[in-house]
């Protein structure tokens, strides 16, 4: 007889949280968690407010793949949470200023 399947509310759900927290460092560290888990769930067991003490999620905005969420959004399987800093320059100052060197 095979193993009874497991209820996929029971299985672990399997994500990575992504940062960036200076220039030119980008971390993405993977991450299991319960079902029912949250954005916030995932960015503490990643331990990344631990590694980069710069980090403040009271400052910072977070995203699922790209698009802005809250703290509280629930994830499912595959999810990418990513933390994101603000801009040092506005990309279009940046080109402005690109062009400017360039003659």
């Amino acid at each position: 007889m095979g193993r009874a399947e497991e209820p996929a509310s029971a299985r672990p759900i399997r994500v990575a949280v992504a940062c960036t927290p200076s220039a030119g460092v980008a971390v993405e560290m993977p991450v299991a968690l319960p079902s029912g888990a949250s954005a916030l769930d995932a960015i503490r067991a990643s331990g990344v407010l631990e590694r980069f003490a710069e980090l403040d999620l009271a400052q910072l905005p977070v995203g699922i793949w790209g698009r802005a969420c809250a703290l509280e959004t629930l994830l499912v399987d595959g999810d990418r949470v990513e933390i994101y800093r603000p801009l040092a320059v506005d990309p279009k100052e940046a080109r402005r200023l690109r062009a400017r060197r360039r003659g």
